[in-house]
Protein backbone atom coordinates (compact mmCIF):
# COMPACT_ATOMS: atom_id res chain seq x y z
CA UNK A 1 0.00 0.00 0.00
CA UNK A 2 1.95 3.46 -1.39
CA UNK A 3 1.11 6.83 0.16
CA UNK A 4 2.06 10.38 -1.34
CA UNK A 5 2.73 11.42 2.30
CA UNK A 6 4.55 9.93 4.92
CA UNK A 7 2.55 8.43 7.55
CA UNK A 8 3.86 8.19 11.30
CA UNK A 9 2.73 7.43 14.17
CA UNK A 10 4.60 8.99 17.17
CA UNK A 11 4.28 7.68 20.48
CA UNK A 12 5.49 10.34 22.90
CA UNK A 13 4.07 10.58 26.61
CA UNK A 14 5.94 13.86 26.90
CA UNK A 15 2.67 16.65 26.37
CA UNK A 16 4.87 19.56 25.67
CA UNK A 17 7.98 17.51 23.59
CA UNK A 18 4.88 15.56 21.37
CA UNK A 19 3.49 18.92 20.46
CA UNK A 20 6.65 20.11 19.59
CA UNK A 21 7.35 17.03 17.59
CA UNK A 22 4.21 17.00 15.85
CA UNK A 23 4.21 20.04 15.02
CA UNK A 24 7.14 20.04 13.54
CA UNK A 25 6.80 16.82 11.47
CA UNK A 26 3.80 18.16 10.11
CA UNK A 27 5.64 21.65 9.03
CA UNK A 28 7.94 19.03 7.07
CA UNK A 29 4.63 17.60 5.38
CA UNK A 30 4.77 14.09 7.00
CA UNK A 31 1.01 13.03 8.22
CA UNK A 32 1.42 12.70 12.06
CA UNK A 33 -0.81 10.26 14.45
CA UNK A 34 0.38 11.08 18.25
CA UNK A 35 -0.41 8.66 20.94
CA UNK A 36 0.81 9.54 24.57
CA UNK A 37 0.16 5.39 25.46
CA UNK A 38 0.96 1.72 24.44
CA UNK A 39 -2.58 0.77 24.45
CA UNK A 40 -3.42 3.88 21.92
CA UNK A 41 -0.30 3.14 19.90
CA UNK A 42 -2.22 -0.46 19.19
CA UNK A 43 -5.11 0.37 18.46
CA UNK A 44 -3.98 2.85 15.68
CA UNK A 45 -1.78 0.40 14.54
CA UNK A 46 -4.67 -1.67 14.02
CA UNK A 47 -6.88 0.83 12.46
CA UNK A 48 -4.21 2.64 9.92
CA UNK A 49 -1.67 2.59 7.77
CA UNK A 50 1.61 3.91 8.51
CA UNK A 51 5.14 4.12 6.90
CA UNK A 52 6.91 3.91 10.64
CA UNK A 53 6.38 4.46 14.20
CA UNK A 54 8.58 6.70 15.97
CA UNK A 55 8.52 4.94 19.31
CA UNK A 56 9.71 6.68 22.89
CA UNK A 57 10.55 3.79 25.84
CA UNK A 58 9.01 4.88 29.33
CA UNK A 59 5.35 5.60 28.70
CA UNK A 60 2.75 5.22 31.07
CA UNK A 61 1.05 1.92 30.33
CA UNK A 62 3.75 0.13 29.72
CA UNK A 63 7.15 0.59 27.90
CA UNK A 64 8.56 0.64 24.43
CA UNK A 65 10.51 -2.21 23.92
CA UNK A 66 7.89 -4.10 24.94
CA UNK A 67 5.72 -2.64 22.27
CA UNK A 68 8.16 -2.76 19.77
CA UNK A 69 7.48 -6.74 20.04
CA UNK A 70 3.92 -6.75 20.06
CA UNK A 71 4.04 -4.22 17.07
CA UNK A 72 6.43 -7.19 15.20
CA UNK A 73 4.08 -10.03 16.17
CA UNK A 74 0.89 -7.73 14.89
CA UNK A 75 2.31 -5.67 12.25
CA UNK A 76 5.83 -7.30 11.30
CA UNK A 77 5.84 -4.90 7.80
CA UNK A 78 5.39 -1.36 9.97
CA UNK A 79 9.37 -0.42 10.41
CA UNK A 80 9.75 1.56 13.81
CA UNK A 81 12.96 3.87 15.31
CA UNK A 82 13.24 4.57 19.24
CA UNK A 83 13.10 7.95 20.11
CA UNK A 84 14.51 8.01 24.13
CA UNK A 85 16.28 9.48 26.32
CA UNK A 86 17.14 6.00 27.49
CA UNK A 87 21.02 6.23 25.93
CA UNK A 88 22.50 3.60 27.74
CA UNK A 89 24.36 0.91 25.55
CA UNK A 90 22.36 -1.64 26.91
CA UNK A 91 19.44 -0.07 26.03
CA UNK A 92 21.06 0.67 22.13
CA UNK A 93 21.15 -2.82 21.80
CA UNK A 94 18.09 -3.90 22.92
CA UNK A 95 16.28 -1.70 20.55
CA UNK A 96 18.34 -2.86 17.20
CA UNK A 97 17.75 -6.40 19.04
CA UNK A 98 14.27 -5.60 18.54
CA UNK A 99 14.18 -4.64 15.34
CA UNK A 100 14.61 -1.12 15.43
CA UNK A 101 15.52 0.40 11.75
CA UNK A 102 17.56 3.61 14.55
CA UNK A 103 17.97 4.55 17.93
CA UNK A 104 18.25 8.02 18.37
CA UNK A 105 18.83 9.76 21.25
CA UNK A 106 16.92 13.03 22.75
CA UNK A 107 17.19 15.96 23.00
CA UNK A 108 17.53 15.65 19.25
CA UNK A 109 17.78 18.71 16.50
CA UNK A 110 14.43 18.46 15.07
CA UNK A 111 15.93 19.15 11.36
CA UNK A 112 18.13 16.57 12.20
CA UNK A 113 15.59 13.73 12.96
CA UNK A 114 13.25 14.87 9.41
CA UNK A 115 16.55 14.35 8.01
CA UNK A 116 16.62 10.62 9.53
CA UNK A 117 13.53 10.10 8.66
CA UNK A 118 13.22 11.03 5.36
CA UNK A 119 16.20 8.35 4.41
CA UNK A 120 14.93 5.68 6.54
CA UNK A 121 11.65 5.98 4.82
CA UNK A 122 12.98 6.41 1.40
CA UNK A 123 14.73 3.57 1.97
CA UNK A 124 12.50 1.09 3.56
CA UNK A 125 10.00 1.67 1.01
CA UNK A 126 9.17 -1.10 -1.92
CA UNK A 127 10.79 1.25 -4.76
CA UNK A 128 13.86 2.05 -2.73
CA UNK A 129 16.76 -0.30 -2.05
CA UNK A 130 17.29 -3.01 -3.28
CA UNK A 131 15.81 -2.05 -7.17
CA UNK A 132 12.28 -2.50 -7.90
CA UNK A 133 12.62 -4.25 -11.26
CA UNK A 134 15.06 -6.82 -9.75
CA UNK A 135 12.24 -7.30 -6.78
CA UNK A 136 9.48 -8.49 -8.82
CA UNK A 137 12.16 -11.48 -9.82
CA UNK A 138 11.49 -15.01 -7.92
CA UNK A 139 14.79 -16.71 -7.40
CA UNK A 140 16.02 -19.66 -6.48
CA UNK A 141 18.49 -20.33 -3.20
CA UNK A 142 18.97 -23.88 -3.51
CA UNK A 143 15.37 -26.23 -3.32
CA UNK A 144 13.76 -22.69 -2.05
CA UNK A 145 11.84 -20.55 -4.12
CA UNK A 146 12.36 -16.82 -2.94
CA UNK A 147 9.77 -13.87 -3.99
CA UNK A 148 11.06 -10.68 -2.98
CA UNK A 149 7.89 -9.11 -3.97
CA UNK A 150 5.57 -11.03 -1.93
CA UNK A 151 8.62 -11.78 0.67
CA UNK A 152 8.13 -15.38 0.47
CA UNK A 153 10.51 -18.42 0.86
CA UNK A 154 8.88 -21.25 -0.16
CA UNK A 155 10.55 -25.12 0.72
CA UNK A 156 8.11 -27.79 -0.71
CA UNK A 157 4.12 -26.77 0.58
CA UNK A 158 6.40 -24.97 3.14
CA UNK A 159 6.15 -21.13 2.79
CA UNK A 160 7.67 -18.21 5.30
CA UNK A 161 6.50 -14.89 5.29
CA UNK A 162 9.15 -12.56 5.34
CA UNK A 163 9.71 -8.65 7.01
CA UNK A 164 10.68 -6.38 4.64
CA UNK A 165 13.91 -5.88 5.64
CA UNK A 166 14.46 -10.01 5.93
CA UNK A 167 13.57 -9.85 2.38
CA UNK A 168 15.28 -7.01 1.51
CA UNK A 169 18.35 -8.85 3.16
CA UNK A 170 18.25 -11.85 1.57
CA UNK A 171 17.72 -10.41 -1.97
CA UNK A 172 20.73 -8.61 -1.07
CA UNK A 173 22.60 -11.57 -0.51
CA UNK A 174 21.36 -13.82 -3.01
CA UNK A 175 22.21 -11.56 -5.96
CA UNK A 176 26.08 -12.57 -5.27
CA UNK A 177 25.88 -16.40 -4.29
CA UNK A 178 29.17 -17.68 -3.10
CA UNK A 179 30.65 -13.81 -2.97
CA UNK A 180 31.97 -11.95 0.13
CA UNK A 181 28.98 -9.43 0.87
CA UNK A 182 31.15 -6.87 3.46
CA UNK A 183 29.20 -5.03 6.47
CA UNK A 184 29.17 -1.67 4.74
CA UNK A 185 27.74 -3.28 1.43
CA UNK A 186 24.42 -4.56 3.74
CA UNK A 187 24.29 -1.66 5.93
CA UNK A 188 24.84 1.16 4.24
CA UNK A 189 22.12 0.47 1.81
CA UNK A 190 19.28 -1.31 4.25
CA UNK A 191 20.60 0.73 7.43
CA UNK A 192 21.79 3.61 6.38
CA UNK A 193 25.11 3.90 8.25
CA UNK A 194 28.31 0.91 8.86
CA UNK A 195 28.39 1.37 12.66
CA UNK A 196 28.96 -1.16 15.54
CA UNK A 197 25.17 -1.00 16.19
CA UNK A 198 23.68 -1.53 13.33
CA UNK A 199 26.26 -4.39 12.97
CA UNK A 200 24.81 -6.12 16.26
CA UNK A 201 20.98 -5.30 14.57
CA UNK A 202 22.29 -7.07 10.99
CA UNK A 203 23.62 -10.43 12.76
CA UNK A 204 20.13 -10.65 14.43
CA UNK A 205 18.60 -10.40 10.87
CA UNK A 206 20.80 -13.05 9.53
CA UNK A 207 20.17 -15.17 12.82
CA UNK A 208 16.21 -15.08 11.12
CA UNK A 209 17.24 -16.30 7.90
CA UNK A 210 19.56 -18.85 8.80
CA UNK A 211 16.46 -20.51 10.37
CA UNK A 212 14.16 -20.23 7.60
CA UNK A 213 17.22 -21.77 5.25
CA UNK A 214 17.72 -24.83 7.64
CA UNK A 215 15.62 -27.60 5.53
CA UNK A 216 18.31 -27.67 2.62
CA UNK A 217 21.93 -28.62 4.33
CA UNK A 218 23.37 -27.04 0.51
CA UNK A 219 22.61 -23.93 1.79
CA UNK A 220 23.62 -21.40 4.89
CA UNK A 221 24.90 -17.98 5.44
CA UNK A 222 28.76 -17.77 6.38
CA UNK A 223 30.06 -15.22 8.68
CA UNK A 224 33.37 -13.87 7.54
CA UNK A 225 34.58 -12.22 11.05
CA UNK A 226 34.98 -8.45 10.77
CA UNK A 227 34.36 -8.60 7.12
CA UNK A 228 30.39 -9.73 6.16
CA UNK A 229 28.56 -12.81 5.23
CA UNK A 230 28.50 -15.10 2.14
CA UNK A 231 25.00 -16.91 1.20
CA UNK A 232 26.45 -20.88 0.43
CA UNK A 233 24.24 -22.24 -2.07
CA UNK A 234 24.30 -24.56 -5.16
CA UNK A 235 24.39 -22.13 -8.51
Amino acid sequence: MMHNTTRLLVVEDDPNLGYLLREYLLMNDFEVTLVTHVAAALEQAQAAYFDLAVLDVMLPDGNGFDLAKTLQQQHPELPFLFLTARSLKVDVLKGFALGAVDYLKKPIDEEELVVRINALVKRLKPNGAPDAAARAEKLMIGLYGFDPALQELQFGAKVQSLTKRESDLLQLLAARPNQLVAHKDILVPLWGRNDYFNKKSLNVFVSHLRKYLVDDPQVSIENVHNQGFVLRCPV
